[in-house]
């Protein structure tokens, strides 16, 4: 009895092994169950979310939400109905400008610990970091060209591309830039917004306005390597490199004299049929050019734009301020061909030459 027992106790320890068995098969498929169910639901949720998808109809891209849709579609319009009533700059939503409005703002909580520029948004500040790393992080596929943004790498592809998606409403021109189109747009409605606050000009662009400023502070950026003369913009410099060259296509028949610039010759032909149409409406005196008459203008009204950074005197003209200056440097840039002379003026090397070195 006891051998059959142990037979019986034996037979019955797999037993509980074949349940323990059935019990882990019942578990894996439960567990295979629900993956199922979860891949079906979330296939099915896509095929909800494909189907309220809002597509762009100019370029494709697709938006969950309507409001989405019709924010982007400003893109393609042009339209920028946030202005900032500070410098008048547009934006396409009220987010870009309560973003853009941080920066006329004096606190500027970001501060470029390499050159000390200080910054109120985190991102233009990250992205002046990356000038100092050296980061162009975006690489034109074309030509290899990188940049440290996506949309300058962006503007850039359109040279290669020919896109000019902002079409003038006014006549055939298209450009690759939304700012230059607004300021095109400006030549036929005659609008100029940006004021400056010196004087009552007025300026279409940011750029121009930019530039004149440039004309009561004295800078002149913009250097000629050949003779030491200084611009307010390369434009002017470029204009200027003109007269270094030996063409001169523009020949006065009168007298014979030659001139590099269009503008230049025809300011000369004045001086033959004696024209003098800028007219001071103060003293009547006139003058060939109105850049003249505005010089003129300033012995009536007392206006010395040009001040000097380190001593108080102002001064009418800026080529009178930059002789001035040349006192307090000491810089002698006029130098004589015939001895080893150099002086501070143009006049006075004239006067030198004149009297020693005919």
């Amino acid at each position: 009895m006891e051998i059959i027992e142990e037979e019986i106790e034996d037979m019955s320890d797999p037993e509980p092994s074949g349940i323990k068995d059935t019990e882990e098969q019942t578990g894996w498929r439960e567990v295979n169950k629900q993956k199922y169910e979860l891949a079906e639901a979330e296939e099915e949720q896509q095929s909800i979310n494909t189907r309220d998808l809002h597509t762009c109809t100019q370029c494709g891209k697709s938006f969950s939400r309507k409001g989405n849709l019709s924010r982007h579609m400003i893109i393609h319009s042009g339209e920028k109905p946030f202005n900032c009533d500070q410098c008048g700059k547009d934006f396409i939503s009220s987010a870009y400008l309560k973003r853009h409005q941080k920066v006329h703002s004096d606190e500027k909580p970001h501060v470029c610990s390499h050159c000390g520029k200080s910054f109120s948004r985190l991102d233009s500040f990250k992205l002046h970091q990356k000038i100092h790393d050296g980061v162009r992080d975006h690489v034109c596929c074309d030509c290899g060209m990188s940049f440290t943004r996506a949309d300058k790498l962006k503007l850039h592809q359109r040279i290669h591309t020919g896109d000019r998606p902002y079409k003038c409403s006014y006549c055939d021109k298209s450009y690759t830039i939304l700012v230059h189109l607004k300021s095109h747009e400006r030549v036929h409605t005659g609008e100029k917004p940006y004021y400056c606050t010196q004087c009552e000009k007025s300026f279409k662009d940011a750029t121009g306005l930019k530039i004149h400023l440039r004309v009561h502070s004295g800078e002149k950026p913009f250097n000629c390597d050949q003779c030491g003369k200084e611009f307010i913009s390369s434009t002017n410099l470029k204009k200027h490199l003109a007269v270094h060259s030996d063409e001169k296509p523009h020949v006065c028949s009168l007298c014979g004299k030659s001139f590099s610039w269009m503008n230049s010759f025809k300011q000369h032909q004045k001086t033959h049929d004696d024209v003098r149409d800028h007219v001071c409406c103060e003293c009547g005196k006139s003058f060939t050019t109105s850049s003249q008459l505005n010089q003129h203008q300033r012995i009536h009204t007392g206006e010395r734009p040009y001040k000097c950074t380190v001593c108080d005197k102002s001064f009418a003209q800026s080529g009178s301020l930059k002789s001035h200056e040349r006192v307090h440097t000491g810089e002698k840039h006029f130098h004589c061909t015939q001895c080893e002379k150099s002086y501070k003026s143009s006049s006075n090397l004239l006067v030198h030459m004149k009297k020693c070195c005919k």
